[in-house]
């Protein structure tokens, strides 16, 4: 059965509290999902300073902010959770991680 759109009302309800209460915070990619009904992603690609800004407004303890690293090395990605409006609340930011000079020296050695 296909869910209805009354089906995704928590975090719609929530991203529409966020547009109120932070309109002034640097503006996400969003993901409502059917997969996922009670979730708001919110993604920050271009480092992790709106990731952290939305952390700080969120009041999000520094210590629940989860750190991995993709892309064989060269993506470092947070993330964190919190329960917000009815909707779990889920921010991902993610940053390249600079190449080594010493290691784009042999890169282009090798070319």
């Amino acid at each position: 059965m296909t869910l209805p759109l009354k089906g995704l009302d928590a975090p719609l309800r929530a991203l529409r509290l966020l547009a109120v209460d932070h309109p002034h915070l640097p503006a996400p990619a969003v993901s409502v999902s059917t997969i996922y009904p009670d979730r708001l992603e919110l993604s920050f690609h271009d480092g992790l300073d709106a990731f952290e800004t939305w952390r700080d407004a969120l009041r999000i303890a520094p210590d629940r902010v989860e750190h991995s690293v993709h892309a064989g090395g060269r993506t470092q990605v947070l993330t964190a959770e919190v329960d917000y409006a009815g909707a779990r609340l889920c921010l991902n930011g993610y940053a390249k991680i600079p190449v080594p000079v010493e290691e784009r020296s042999r890169a282009e050695v090798a070319s």
